[in-house]
């Protein structure tokens, strides 16, 4: 007799990893219910290479969240696993509300549920940032790991989308970076990463640091980006000091431009080194981008 496939309820499914969570899940043999916002936004390939997920997903859930999801009661009906990649980044969106209030529903509801597990990804050194959006996120995994579910976080290194912007600063020929630039990354692909965190679904609970294959300081990341763009490496080395100042001129802007600008500049001065795991490279990501760059000019 053959065993139904159990469900996974995915959130943060139409970001750079939730995408790349409903291939992997899909491919292991669960059944997605992902929450969007948007159908057709959904079905069409993401950002940064990541997949559509129209050929991944059994069940939409068309909501903006987690009560307006769970309307009528069901969202969690025949849930084994949640797994969340929901979050801020860039969004005009409040990280308090969404990192840590709108995961902390979805939580609750997976506890009044048969639901055993809860993944979460969140962010190395969360318990030591001072950005609204580690704080946020810091505030959710203490959460978590308090849960009656097992509680699965797994907090990357920089994502291979978060470096795009460094390979389009050396595309015009500007490179630069906090101090020295030896500050140390292990940067993920969503794919690998995305792989990492299926394999953890149905065993015990777990906090780890991941990264991917190869360890790479902040210098190198900015020469390998020169390199793929085909222009000769530079790098200008600005005075930590200053980013004293732009914090300070950042929490005078608003809230977000805040959040944003600690978060960002936080991790230009601290390692970001977790487990080693996968298989992409950056230097192969970044030709990718010189590629699909060169196809756009020719067009």
């Amino acid at each position: 007799m053959t065993q139904e496939p159990q469900t996974v309820l995915l959130l943060g499914a139409t970001g750079y990893v939730g995408r790349h969570f409903a291939a992997q899940l899909h491919d292991a043999g669960y059944r997605i219910r992902a929450v969007v916002r948007d159908r057709q936004r959904a079905e069409a390939e993401g950002a940064w290479g990541s997949p559509p997920l129209a050929p991944y997903v059994a069940e939409y859930v068309v909501a903006a969240s987690a009560d307006e999801a769970n309307a009528d009661g069901s969202l969690m009906l025949g849930v084994a696993h949640v797994v969340s990649a929901l979050g801020v980044t860039r969004q005009k969106a409040d990280p308090w509300l969404i990192d840590y209030g709108m995961n902390l529903r979805y939580l609750e509801l997976a506890e009044a549920s048969a639901a055993s597990s809860f993944l979460y990804v969140g962010v190395m050194n969360a318990t030591v940032g001072t950005s609204l959006l580690t704080r946020s996120k810091a505030a959710f995994m203490a959460a978590l790991s308090r849960s009656r579910l097992t509680p699965l976080i797994v907090n990357p290194s920089g994502y291979f989308s978060d470096l795009t912007e460094i390979y389009d600063l050396a595309r015009r020929g500007i490179g630069a970076g906090l101090g020295d630039g030896q500050v140390l990354l292990s940067p993920i692909h969503g794919e690998d990463l995305a792989a990492f965190c299926t394999g953890l679904i149905g065993g015990p609970a777990t906090t780890v640091d991941v990264g991917g294959p190869e360890t790479l300081s902040y210098r190198e990341i900015v020469r390998l980006a020169f390199e793929a763009a085909g222009r000769k490496p530079r790098y200008t080395s600005i005075a930590p000091g200053l980013a004293h100042a732009a914090t300070w001129v950042a929490d005078r802007i608003g809230p977000r431009q805040s959040a944003l600008t600690r978060f960002f500049l936080e991790g230009m001065q601290t390692d970001g080194v977790g487990i080693s795991v996968g298989t992409h490279r950056l230097a192969e990501y970044f030709a990718s981008l010189a590629e699909a760059h060169s196809v756009a000019q020719r067009r």
